[in-house]
């Protein structure tokens, strides 16, 4: 794991599996982008590589992972490059971190690239520091699925002297890389949200490796008791942060957590087309980073989220924040204000979303 291109991440994985061959492993290379980058294309030397697929779209033509092909080479261990990427349509899967959980599934080891700004729960953060909204994601728990994380730094200055020499991209690509996501400023704050995420995997591996299974089941189960965390659903296009609030909260503190939608409707037939598809993409949503999803029925939204925080022992319900522009009867009948007035035994977090830190 890194915090942008040109860190070292690919170069570094390389090396690793040239050790792994000098002692005998049987080790192949899935899938490896060069980026033209010549020092990474020599560590590929002597290792044996499975041809990619060629698959069409649009009358063009894409090279993607053949995972039909690994499987049947079924070496120990595989060497897959650029984990985030997104399959081209017509691929047996959408993602390629898909596609390496079926290669794990058949028991072959596998090494991997990602950069911090790939993991979901970060998503907010990271437009919040970049001003850029990073669209292929990784939920978290399949990264914490990993053996082992490794963080591979480089300081920002000395990765802008890589990108400005030509070793990263092209000088052209370089040259609109450092107008846009290779700004110092950025790449430093990047680089500290990757320390301190690394910090909290340590502390968190460490524990598990000096404590006993049961005894952290254990502490789990005290964790799960003190802190329950609830996702308010609505069809908001912010509830997006939310979800991804709710469930990093949740993981570090290592508590349960929810995703609530109170359907005013029978099966929320009653409801809009498009109110009905953002609530069922906000709960496909919830459901793919492991969230328990919850349909609650009642035609008054905020009472049923209370009955089910109380009853469920919810500490912490997460929701949008309330339309600024209702007040009088409007604000009254808004769910999210009548939660944050009538939950006074619980924490109420209201998301907002910040906008970009200004560039000059």
């Amino acid at each position: 794991m890194g915090y942008a291109a040109g860190v070292g991440k690919t170069y570094k994985m390389l090396e690793e599996a040239q050790d792994l061959k000098t002692r005998g492993v049987d080790i192949v290379i899935g899938y490896f982008e060069s980026h033209g980058r010549a020092d990474t294309i020599a560590k590929t030397q002597g290792l044996e590589n499975i041809p990619r697929r060629v698959l069409e779209y649009r009358e063009s033509h894409f090279e993607e992972m053949d995972t039909a092909a690994i499987l049947a080479r079924n070496p120990q261990v595989c060497v897959v490059d650029e984990f985030p990427h997104t399959n081209v349509p017509g691929s047996e899967r959408p993602k390629r971190w898909e596609d390496v959980e079926v290669l794990r599934d058949a028991g072959i080891d596998v090494l991997t690239t990602m950069n911090v700004q790939h993991l979901e729960s970060l998503n907010d953060q990271v437009w919040q520091i970049t001003g850029v909204r990073v669209r292929e994601t990784i939920p978290d728990w399949v990264v914490r699925h990993a053996d082992e994380v490794v963080m591979i730094d480089l300081t920002p200055r000395a990765l802008l002297h890589r990108l400005e020499r030509g070793v990263v991209y092209s000088r052209e690509k370089a040259q609109h890389a450092l107008q846009n996501f290779f700004r110092e400023t950025s790449l430093v704050a990047l680089r500290e949200l990757t320390l301190r995420e690394t910090a909290h995997e340590i502390e968190h591996r460490s524990e598990e490796g000096e404590r006993g299974q049961a005894f952290q089941e254990h502490i789990r189960n005290q964790r799960r008791k003190h802190h329950r965390i609830m996702a308010f659903i609505t069809s908001h296009p912010k509830t997006a942060m939310v979800i991804r609030r709710a469930r990093r909260v949740s993981d570090f503190l290592g508590a349960e957590c929810f995703a609530v939608f109170v359907d005013p409707s029978n099966g929320m037939n009653g409801l809009p087309e498009d109110e009905r598809n953002a609530i069922e993409k906000h709960l496909n949503f919830a459901r793919n980073l492991h969230i328990e999803t919850r349909v609650l029925q009642g035609s008054d939204p905020a009472a049923v989220v209370i009955d089910f925080a109380r009853r469920n022992g919810v500490t912490q319900v997460f929701v949008t924040r309330p339309e600024s522009s209702r007040w009088g009867a409007l604000a009254a009948r808004d769910p999210v204000q009548r939660i944050i007035d009538r939950a006074k035994d619980m924490q109420i977090v209201i998301v907002s979303e910040r906008e970009p830190i200004a560039r000059t």
